[in-house]
């Protein structure tokens, strides 16, 4: 099963319906580690086996985080009037 690490500039909606949809999902701010650097979340998502949720373009750099030296890193990006939590039914 996926392990998830949702970055703190993500919606906490996205949390929920990530744990309501089965996955094991931590959140950096329920963990206490708001503020922390890239590198301390990069090291937390590898200390958990997570792949890294994070809207922050800096984790897309492969030069400072490689192909193959982690668990994954999906940069997501939102239109500003996104809205979370409604699902969307044919």
């Amino acid at each position: 099963m996926l392990k998830l690490l949702v970055g703190e500039n993500l919606p906490h909606t996205l949390t929920k319906m990530l744990r309501e949809a089965g996955y094991t999902v931590w959140d950096l701010r329920e963990l206490g580690l708001r503020g922390i650097s890239d590198h301390q979340i990069f090291r937390r998502a590898q200390e958990l086996e997570a792949i890294l949720l994070s809207a922050d373009k800096g984790f897309g750099n492969w030069l400072r985080f490689p192909l193959g030296k982690h668990h994954g890193i999906v940069v997501v990006r939102f239109p500003v009037d996104a809205r979370f939590g409604r699902r969307i039914t044919p």
